[in-house]
């Protein structure tokens, strides 16, 4: 077994270790957690409106009312991501970072049909859709803001800048040293925004729509690919490293556009088309005590071990893991490199996410509805929330007894290898 785990380790830790340091997945990452209190603060908008013993008259005034709370920040989360990464993107090559989000978020703009067709074929000018600054637009923003900002800060750290006399006050001279770079870049997009539209007849959403991110979408929804992200972040938990951080920088963009597409139907009073989302991910995985799901864990050791050291090690961890949070337990017990319990640390989640899914899949339990619910929201509640049924708590409830199912047996071998502490 040791050999093996120092083969493994030597496999995934370089692959971990590029993935951690690469300043792309880190902007990524910052861009989405930039959003992030704007997006909580729309998903509880949505689940006060929606309510489950609230009517549909009930429903409807609401939305009149506050309708706008969700519309303002979930349904264009694309434009707070593209500003994000223009951001950091900018901030990497210490290049001021308001106007890198600024430019990259005008870059996204200028590629974004200012127009739409109503449900008779009418077409409407100067509007924006909003779709296509939430879902549909995802992946086209996130492209788009890595490339206008790296052409400006490369622009800009070329020297390509209008320098103001040290008398100007700061706020001008940085204007005036962002122009010629900001310039270059937005007529670079329009250009190409023209000639898509003279030459080719489309624009570039729909194209990379169609052609990038819809099979994208396919492949993340998929229980398959799932269970592989999430044997990843088990494993490199194990070797303590933070898998969740790791993997969700590269699978974010995918569950975040399902979680999107989730909450537009789930909006529109239209079946809600996804299992598998952010939401899915945070409830459903992380919302059972943390990575690994260990709230089961903590518990078993805190009440039913004898040895002393599980015993406080437990009831340390209990307190932070009702509220998702487990790296007491990750590295007081230790799951890092404790191959006693590699197998139901790996296990666990795999057979919970995949009995999740099958409920799901046959109707039993709703699927989540797009809401971001906080991940620290102790179990039961958070499954409530996320799926708007009472059936997502019960749900979670019976995950929490197979977790405890899995890792007893593995827990009692432990405790019975390990000397008492006097």
């Amino acid at each position: 077994m040791n050999k093996f785990l120092d083969a493994l380790s030597d496999k995934l830790l370089p692959l971990a270790n590029v993935l951690g340091s690469n300043k792309y997945l880190a902007v990524l990452r910052d861009a989405f957690m930039l959003s992030f209190p704007i997006t909580m603060f729309g998903s509880l908008i949505v689940v006060f409106n929606n309510l489950p013993f609230f009517n549909d008259d009930t429903k409807s005034f609401l939305y009149n009312l506050l309708g706008n709370g969700q519309m303002a920040t979930m349904s264009i989360m694309t434009v707070f991501v593209v500003f994000g990464i223009g951001y950091y993107l900018s901030k990497t090559y210490e290049v001021e970072g308001v106007f890198g989000g600024a430019v990259s978020l005008s870059s996204f703009l200028i590629l974004t049909p200012f127009f739409m067709e109503t449900e008779k074929g009418e077409v409407v000018n100067s509007v924006l859709s909003l779709d296509r600054l939430g879902a549909k637009g995802m992946f086209l923003g996130m492209i788009t803001a890595f490339v206008a900002a790296e052409l400006y800060s490369r622009m800009s750290n070329k020297g390509w800048q209008i320098k103001m006399p040290d008398t100007v006050p700061p706020a001008v001279a940085k204007s005036f040293a962002a122009l010629i770079p900001g310039t270059l870049t937005l007529s670079i997009f329009l250009a190409l925004h023209a000639v898509l539209t003279a030459v080719f007849k489309v624009n570039l959403h729909d194209v990379i729509y169609k052609v990038i991110q819809a099979p994208l979408i396919g492949l993340g929804s998929s229980i398959g690919a799932t269970l592989i992200a999430i044997f990843f972040i088990q494993i490199l938990w194990f070797f303590g490293l933070h898998g969740q951080v790791l993997v969700n920088s590269v699978m974010d963009p995918i569950w975040n556009t399902l979680n999107l597409e989730n909450l537009e139907a789930f909006q529109a009073g239209k079946e809600v088309p996804h299992i598998i989302s952010k939401s899915f991910m945070e409830t459903f995985t992380v919302g059972l005590g943390g990575s690994g799901m260990t709230l089961a864990v903590v518990i078993i050791m805190a009440f039913l071990l004898k040895k002393a050291v599980y015993k406080d090690v437990g009831r340390l961890a209990l307190g932070a893991g009702i509220f998702n949070v487990n790296e007491p337990v990750i590295f007081g017990l230790p799951i890092v490199m404790n191959a006693t319990i590699l197998i139901p640390w790996i296990l666990a989640p795999l057979v919970v996410t995949g009995f999740n899914y099958v409920a799901m899949s046959i109707g039993i339990v709703p699927p989540p509805t797009g809401v971001s619910v906080p991940w620290t929201v102790p179990i039961f509640i958070s499954g409530t929330m996320a799926t708007n049924s009472i059936m997502g708590g019960i749900l979670q409830l019976i995950d929490f007894v197979i977790v405890g199912f899995i890792w007893y047996p593995f827990l009692r071998i432990l405790d019975k290898q390990t000397e008492p502490v006097l």
